[in-house]
């Protein structure tokens, strides 16, 4: 049971970074928009395969809300860049308890995606952190969002 939960929240956050990325492709600067589609497909790739997972486990995938509330305003390609690296610290976060709660083949693929999530936002930032996906637990948080969803995850329409 906690596998399916991490996993509906890592699907949770795959949704919030599709839909993150179609604003960030809107703001970002010419230079970057190769890499915004390729961070966009590679934010539906996962998604689609979280999808087969919560099958395979027994669940049904929730679906994507219809809009995300933004964590801030991205007037701007500045703006779009944090956005894009806030996104992907957000799905290392709920990739780092999916490995957590994950076992075999499950697991791995879990951490390939938490590895992937911190390449990106190390490749949107600049910089990187010793353990990506624990960030948040670094910075006071809680294991647990106030809506009991592991720590990485996002509530529903919130990205």
């Amino acid at each position: 049971m906690k596998e399916l939960t991490a996993a509906q929240a890592a699907l949770r956050a795959e949704h919030a970074a599709v839909y993150g990325y179609g604003v960030v492709g809107g703001r970002i600067g010419e230079d970057r928009k190769s890499e915004v589609r390729e961070c966009y497909e590679a934010h539906r790739a996962r998604r689609d395969a979280l999808r087969r997972t919560i099958r395979s486990l027994g669940g049904e995938p929730e679906p994507a809300a219809a809009a995300y509330a933004l964590p801030f305003a991205v007037p701007d390609s500045e703006a779009a860049v944090r956005l894009a690296a806030q996104l992907e610290d957000r799905v290392a976060g709920v990739y780092a308890d999916l490995v957590r709660a994950g076992e075999g083949a499950r697991r791995r693929a879990a951490a390939d995606a938490l590895r992937e999530a911190a390449v990106r936002s190390v490749r949107w930032k600049g910089s990187g952190v010793a353990f990506p996906g624990l960030t948040e637990l670094g910075a006071g948080d809680s294991p647990a969002s106030p809506s009991g969803a592991p720590s990485g995850s996002s509530a529903p329409g919130t990205l």
